[in-house]
């Protein structure tokens, strides 16, 4: 499984991102969008698709339900396959000055802060959620299994 994203981000960290995404889910080649916005912008989706009219960092809009630890097949997932003929996990949207603020608060890089933003999304996307303490330890769990593939651990400055 590869996952293949369509970003205005830089091409290497992207190649990174996707690399380092490889075995967190089962399946044919997948694809997600990865965009950067402005506060205003997230504020306004947030507002229109959560009903919370607040700044956030990052927002997941997955394009399959019940997919979490199955392999993601495009003969079950037929009516989500993209024009390259991947099947398309859903959007992932970051506010960029809300992760170089938090990097800063955190002590890290901006890099650090944005891949682990695209982490988080992209498990949204799989299905992956944090509503529960048991939960929370999973997907976090997976968040730095990548992370430690990116060579960006929460130690990383």
């Amino acid at each position: 499984m590869k996952i293949f994203f369509d970003s205005d981000l830089p091409a290497e960290g992207v190649d990174r991102l996707s690399a380092a995404l490889e075995n967190i889910a089962e399946g044919d080649d997948l694809s997600a969008e990865l965009l950067l916005v402005s506060e205003e912008e997230i504020r306004e989706l947030n507002a229109r698709e959560r009903g919370v009219d607040r700044v956030t960092d990052v927002l997941s809009f997955p394009s399959m339900d019940g997919i979490k630890g199955k392999p993601v097949l495009a003969d079950e997932h037929g009516e989500c396959i993209d024009e390259e003929g991947r099947i398309f996990l859903g959007s992932i949207v970051i506010c960029e000055k809300r992760a170089r603020e938090q990097a800063a608060e955190y002590g890290h890089s901006f890099e650090r802060e944005l891949w682990y933003l695209a982490v988080h999304g992209v498990l949204h996307c799989l299905g992956y959620d944090h509503e529960t303490e048991e939960e929370k330890r999973e997907m976090r769990a997976k968040e730095e299994e990548v992370m430690a593939k990116l060579d960006l651990t929460r130690e990383e400055k």
